[in-house]
């Protein structure tokens, strides 16, 4: 099925409200945890969540199958700029607090049967997990509410490390050994959730440490953001004790860790096997569509942002969600990822649908796949095959070489001030106003900022990838 639409300047976004589902999630949570509780005392009810995310969304997904269109690119701008879709992201936010609190008070009042509360859990974890995807969408866009409230979003999920992690080191390093939210090919998803829960922890807290030391800050404070974002959980947690009692606290953390699990499955499928090779400098080449997993079914992309049309959001993480493009060329999931999560659940049925298709996008050559380090060997023998050269369309255009070395002269030149520019997000760096959030005091010129530091705002580009803003 697929949504047509005229390339013209009157262009019109044909599912324009139909991206009300996604804050339409909180919001069905709530009125079955309301009926529960004023109506109907039918423990199915607490069932929605799982229900939904696991039945009806594959279901619907089978049915009404994918979309392939892209906006034409006169109408972006307009896109980016329309603040419908904004308040679209907000919208989640107060409905998904109504529903952690409410579900907490069902659980204080002591009346549901245990299999009940096991689906109240899931339920309220859910929303709480699926609000992770809110956060992804605001904490990647430049302006300061935006940011904060991605913080908010994460608090019932108590995952507020995801806000810097994410951004600063799984944009940087996706489809490296060195991203802990990067599966490997032969990896089951219970080998790949120890590894980055902990992974992405570990590295959250290494970014802040780092640029809080530029900042001659210390790193125990309330400078640091995973200690604002965590701070944020606490207090929740606490106020919500507080008010149900200890009872609660369980129901919290269980919860919590439910709905951070579904972030991590939905990393397990969006960059299994896939790896950027090295280029002769020993740099990763740049992200690029033929590095992430993608699916173009409609109904999980109208719940979920259109976070399936994931190569375009590693290329530009800055791009608003109803502005993302389809590429013909990036990999494409068997089907939606609400329709995946069972089968990464099952990994005997995961690598039977995962990886004939690993195989066959690295044309045979799984040396340059990400393989599960002690099943290299067993898996370079079971698809041995010889090597195929394989080419993709870049979403982005490479930088000039010109505009580089221009960039390259001009940092030499201390006795004048210059602005360079990320060529992907246009973050600009200007060195008479500086950095200060990222510790670059004003006057720091760009020859004294380390060649690996990374752009702020998409982490896609290094230093080394700036050009010199003409004036």
């Amino acid at each position: 099925m697929a949504f047509a639409h005229t390339q013209s300047t009157s262009w019109q976004d044909g599912k324009r409200y139909l991206w009300l589902l996604s804050p339409g999630i909180p919001v069905l949570a709530l009125t079955l945890l309301l009926i529960y509780q004023f109506v109907w005392s039918w423990p199915v009810l607490l069932w929605g969540g799982p229900i939904l995310v696991y039945g009806l969304i594959p279901f619907a997904d089978w049915v009404i199958g994918t979309d392939t269109n892209n906006p034409p690119e006169s109408a972006v701008q307009e896109l980016e700029d329309d603040r419908y879709y904004r308040l679209i992201v907000y919208a989640y936010i107060p409905t998904q607090y109504l529903a952690t609190i409410l579900g907490a008070w069902i659980v204080a009042q002591g009346n549901a049967p245990w299999w009940g509360i096991a689906g109240l859990i899931l339920s309220v974890g859910a929303v709480n997990g699926i609000a992770i995807n809110t956060a992804h969408e605001l904490g990647h866009k430049k302006g300061k509410l935006e940011r904060w409230l991605a913080k908010v979003t994460l608090a019932p999920v108590a995952y507020g490390h995801f806000f810097v992690e994410h951004n600063k080191g799984h944009h940087k390093n996706v489809a490296t050994p060195e991203d802990p939210a990067s599966s490997r090919m032969g990896e089951s998803f219970w080998q790949f959730l120890p590894r980055t829960m902990i992974g992405s922890l570990k590295s959250a807290w290494h970014i802040e440490a780092q640029r809080l030391e530029r900042c001659e800050q210390p790193l125990w404070s309330l400078k640091n953001e995973n200690l604002q974002a965590w701070l944020m959980t606490v207090v929740l947690f606490v106020l919500l004790t507080a008010w149900f009692g200890w009872i609660v606290l369980p129901f919290l953390l269980l919860q919590a860790f439910y709905g951070a699990s579904l972030l991590e499955v939905i990393n397990y499928m969006e960059h299994y096997g896939l790896l950027r090779q090295k280029d002769e400098r020993g740099r990763y080449e740049r992200c690029q569509p033929r590095h992430s997993w993608n699916s173009n079914h409609i109904v999980t992309n109208l719940f979920l942002y259109q976070l399936q049309r994931h190569s375009d959001h590693h290329a530009n993480p800055t791009r608003r969600f109803q502005a993302l493009r389809h590429f013909d060329d990036s990999p494409q999931l068997p089907s939606g990822y609400a329709s995946m999560l069972i089968p990464a659940y099952l990994p005997f049925v995961w690598f039977k649908k995962m990886d004939p298709l690993v195989y066959k996008h690295f044309k045979g050559d799984l040396t340059k796949a990400n393989l599960q380090p002690e099943k290299r060997d067993a898996l370079l023998a079971k698809w041995r095959a010889e090597p195929v050269t394989y080419h993709s369309a870049d979403s982005d255009p490479s930088v000039d070489e010109v505009a580089l070395a221009a960039a390259r002269k001009a940092e030499q030149e201390q006795d004048r001030l210059h602005q360079f520019e990320c060529p992907n997000c246009g973050y600009v760096y200007d060195e008479s106003q500086g950095d200060e959030s990222e510790g670059f005091a004003p006057g720091t010129h760009w020859i004294e900022i380390p060649d690996t530091w990374s752009c702020p705002d998409c982490a896609v580009r290094d230093k080394v990838d700036f050009t010199l803003k003409q004036p």
